[in-house]
């Protein structure tokens, strides 16, 4: 009976996983965390071990991850024929591996007695476990529980101050105070409920709105930016026959009228195929592209040469001034694993050597640089999901003005992914306190103010340029910015240290 009992659990935790997602990004249906939260916390409650906690948990983190992150498999149907049958499999890994990262918290949770010592602890376990998936074997931080928020920019303010982590703590607090009457049924907690739910986003969208009234500048400057999304289906971006065609489209569109007052073409990820830096018949071409008086800020591959002539390709930003030099270049340090690099790829079996030969081996950068242009404000560069780690997109010795993320999301389709990938980027420029401009070859393409609100933006699938100016103010003093998880792990230490004495009363 304990068994069936057991199992049940299982399914009801995997199911309340599942819930929790609507409530992400681009769908922000934030009353299913109530639902999935306050379920979680009483199905912790009854739980006997630890074990059993962790495995619950572990359920809910499954749900979770492997219906949150099914959008990743969209980039297997670009070739169905050759790796469509490994889409159920990715999936099922998802979900069996970041499930630990629901689990670990859930098993912690054991040691705290009482429902209201699991509700005091399980917000910061949650945290914690959301800052190790930012950097445990690479990291992934994607989906990160306060980007629910992110709804309206007053909801992300506060990340500011403690980061998008932050945000998720706050938000569980909120989410689980349910569960405090329905696991006892007392009036006073059920107050103590509506307090903690009534104050909390009350706070959360009051200081929001006074911080944008108070900060958000979106008055524009004379720096014209030029975003160019030639909307290139993926199926066709690497195509060996349309790569000179898109390479063209691309020049095309930057050339529409009004050319001449633009500052800043730009391109999205690997708009060049072509590595314009030893290439000089493309990068000529790509010339025609370049504004009178600025640059073109580009995408592209290129090369680095060992001692033995041996190349490495690099996924990297050129930026072309119009005499055909390259006034600056970034070279991506994040890299994709299983996409722009395959991890233990020795020791993989024989059956995996096609999936092995389609994953390029791609060299890695320096880290974030900050690059300063004549008569231009500093801005630093990042590429693709480089955008999604909090606290890791510009030099902390150097901050930059302004912040140019290029990416290329027409491997996923029109899905979640696209809207998600914005979303993380929103929440980087609230952190930073940094404009953030988005160039995207299928979209979404957008201008971000420091506050995190999107100043201008070309949809999904939509071909086109967008003209706009960069907002005079550039940039804002954060907390965050300032001093990154600290203010976090002193709030979340502070947290725990609470939860053990509210456990040791209860067990009293």
């Amino acid at each position: 009976m304990p068994e069936k009992i057991n199992l049940h659990a299982k399914k009801i935790s995997a199911v309340l996983g599942i819930v929790a997602v609507s409530a992400l990004p681009p769908w922000h249906f934030l009353p299913a965390l109530f639902i999935s939260f306050s379920g979680l916390l009483l199905l912790l409650q009854k739980a006997s071990s630890f074990k059993k906690s962790f495995a619950v948990g572990y359920w809910f983190g499954f749900g979770f991850f492997a219906c949150g992150f099914s959008w990743i498999g969209n980039a297997l149907l670009i070739d169905a024929a050759s790796f469509g049958w490994l889409y159920p499999l990715a999936l099922l890994a998802g979900g069996a591996f970041f499930g630990l990262f629901a689990a670990v918290p859930s098993g912690l949770s054991f040691f705290f007695r009482g429902i209201t010592g699991k509700y005091a602890a399980f917000p910061a376990l949650w945290a914690l476990s959301e800052w190790l998936r930012s950097f445990i074997l690479t990291g992934f931080p994607w989906n990160l529980l306060g980007s629910c928020l992110a709804f309206h920019p007053a909801g992300i303010q506060l990340a500011s101050v403690f980061g998008t982590y932050g945000l998720s703590w706050l938000l569980i607090i909120i989410a689980a105070a349910p569960a405090l009457w329905i696991a006892e049924k007392k009036q006073k907690k059920l107050l103590a409920a509506t307090v903690i739910i009534v104050a909390g986003i009350g706070g959360i969208f009051l200081f929001g709105n006074r911080r944008l009234a108070a900060y958000d500048n979106t008055l524009p400057s004379n720096t014209t930016i030029r975003i160019v999304q030639p909307n290139i289906p993926q199926s066709m971006k690497w195509n060996r026959k349309t790569l000179e065609n898109n390479f063209r489209d691309y020049i095309e569109l930057s050339r529409s009228p009004g050319l001449e007052k633009i500052d800043f073409v730009v391109w999205g990820e690997t708009a060049s195929p072509f590595p314009l830096d030893i290439d000089s018949i493309h990068r000529t071409a790509a010339l025609a592209a370049v504004p009178p008086h600025g640059y073109l800020v580009a995408g592209a591959l290129r090369y680095h040469f060992d001692a033995y002539g041996k190349p490495s390709p690099l996924n990297s930003v050129l930026i072309l001034q119009k005499d055909g030099n390259i006034a600056a270049s970034y070279d991506k340090t994040h890299l994709v694993p299983f996409g722009e690099y395959l991890p233990l790829k020795k020791y993989l079996p024989d059956s995996f050597r096609p999936i092995a030969n389609a994953v390029a081996d791609f060299g890695k950068g320096q880290g974030p640089e900050t690059i300063n242009l004549p008569d231009y404000p500093s801005l630093g560069t990042v590429i693709c999901y480089e955008i999604i780690f909090p606290h890791k997109i510009i030099n902390p010795e150097n901050k930059p003005d302004w912040i140019i993320n290029v990416t290329n999301d027409g491997w996923y389709g029109d899905s979640a992914g696209p809207r998600q990938h914005l979303v993380a980027a929103q929440l980087r420029a609230v952190e930073e306190g940094i404009t953030v401009l988005r160039a995207a070859n299928t979209g979404i393409s957008a201008l971000i103010s420091p506050a995190g609100k999107i100043l201008g933006r070309l949809e999904l699938n939509q071909r086109g340029i967008l003209d706009i100016r960069l907002p005079q103010t550039l940039n804002l003093c954060t907390i965050y910015g300032k001093l990154g998880n600290t203010p976090l792990f002193i709030l979340l230490i502070v947290n725990i240290i609470l939860a053990i004495v509210m456990s040791k009363y209860n067990q009293k």
